[in-house]
């Protein structure tokens, strides 16, 4: 039986195991629910019950899942990324491909932006949504400035950078360190072979850690519908509707047409070879957690080389959040049209401009576009007393839309990561092109 467990694509099992959790984590809501009900409780108390239950035996799993794929992220990051820039042998190169990949992160954020903002136009997730019995929830955190992420890029310490795990200043330090070696040219080979071996080993770990992934996506969306349900989708479906909308838009004319069009791919080929990055993604609503399973499949199913996968895929899952953009501008048009605010042409560049702009860098911070969302509102000057209700609104089910957002992000990733290795020369055709993709 386990044998052909395992002789199953790991895409497949993951994408049947999220399948099952939606089934069992529903059924488990219903069954707890009436089993308290029957007992005299009143529906708020059986559904409490429920929840608490579901959190005490399914979280764990899911929590465990998630902090294995967790442990493997700066590993990971330093070693590939090390390699990667030994494996250029020339500094310029990293500065070719760090440009190719910075304005094609931009340039794909400017279209979610748009998409995003005419989603929100069309169908008016906004209008006519009653706000009364809302219950106001307040941010207190501050999101840093962009002049502060950028400060903090630079590492004080690179090995408390390492310990408390910050990606960006694991990457300003990897890159430095690679440099450096290459600059030793001699007399730094056993370095760079030393980190080329590591990344292999680091890679290999990664490969044993993804097949707990079925599991831990089957306990952490088992949690996810146990304990929201398909209830707490109905007074927002039109919101949740748009933005999934607006997000598949995205992925098909954009990055697709980057696959298909501009690279000259098949996209297919595409999607099979990251569908377990892009189903890791959704369950765990983290573009970092996912990056050892997204460089996996950019390797191994893409053929996209370690001197790029290295290098332009964690700089993806800190600085591309195409979905949080296009979510901040599609929340921005909700909060508009909830509180009859007029907008005009100009108002809806300034979004797109904002959103684009304090979306950079924060990927890992706790309900991450609910902080953003006041620095867009206060662009047509929403007063701190309806942003609070707005976030109170939408932050029961913010999960279910950053799951989706988070699929996108690490498909922009790896869309990226094609398209820079394709035009350095790095990306191995056969690899991308093979049947065993399928």
């Amino acid at each position: 039986m386990m044998k052909g467990w395992f002789k199953i694509t790991l895409w497949k099992r993951v994408l049947l195991a999220l399948f099952l959790g939606v089934i069992f984590g529903y059924g488990l809501k219903l069954i707890l629910t009436r089993h308290g009900l029957a007992q005299g409780m009143d529906e708020a108390q059986a559904s409490m019950l429920a929840a608490q239950w579901i959190d005490h035996w399914l979280s764990p799993i899911g929590e465990i899942f998630i902090r294995m794929i967790r442990m493997m992220v700066v590993p990971l990051i330093l070693t590939t990324l090390v390699a990667g820039v030994v494996a250029l042998g020339d500094p310029k190169r990293l500065g070719s491909i760090g440009i190719k990949t910075l304005a094609l992160y931009m340039l794909t954020t400017l279209f979610a932006n748009t998409i995003g903002i005419i989603v929100g136009l069309i169908f008016q997730p906004g209008k006519g949504v009653d706000l009364g019995g809302v219950e106001a929830h307040t941010l207190n955190a501050e999101a840093p400035t962009l002049a502060e992420r950028f400060i903090n890029i630079i590492p004080t310490n690179p090995v408390a950078a390492l310990a408390s795990g910050d990606v960006l200043a694991v990457i300003f330090f990897a890159v430095l360190f690679g440099v450096g070696i290459l600059m030793a040219r001699e007399k730094g080979e056993m370095v760079g072979k030393l980190f080329t071996q590591a990344a292999d080993v680091v890679m290999n770990v990664t490969h044993i850690v993804m097949e707990v992934a079925p599991f831990g996506v089957f306990a952490l969306v088992s949690y996810t519908m146990a304990s929201q349900g398909f209830e707490a989708l109905k007074t927002i479906a039109v919101l949740i509707g748009s933005v999934y909308l607006g997000l598949f838009l995205h992925a098909v004319i954009v990055y697709g047409g980057i696959i298909r069009f501009i690279l000259g791919l098949p996209v297919m080929n595409f999607v099979r070879g990251m569908m377990d990055a892009i189903a890791v993604a959704y369950s765990t609503a983290s573009s970092s957690a996912t990056l050892p399973v997204t460089i996996s499949n950019a390797s191994d199913n893409l053929g996209v080389k370690k001197s790029v996968a290295g290098s332009v895929l964690p700089l993806g899952a800190t600085i591309n959040m195409d979905g949080t953009a296009m979510y901040l501008g599609i929340l921005a048009l909700f909060t508009a049209q909830a509180f009859g605010y007029e907008l005009n042409f100009m108002n809806y560049v300034i979004i797109a401009v904002t959103a684009a702009v304090t979306s950079i860098g924060v990927a890992d911070v706790p309900s991450v576009s609910l902080f953003l969302l006041a620095i867009v509102l206060s662009t047509f000057n929403v007063p701190a007393e309806q942003v609070a209700i707005i976030v109170g609104f939408i932050l029961p089910v913010d999960r279910i839309m950053d799951m989706a957002r988070t699929a996108l992000n690490v498909t922009g990733d790896a869309t990226v990561a094609v398209a820079v290795a394709k035009w350095e020369g790095e990306l191995d055709e056969e690899i991308y092109r093979a049947p065993a993709n399928e």
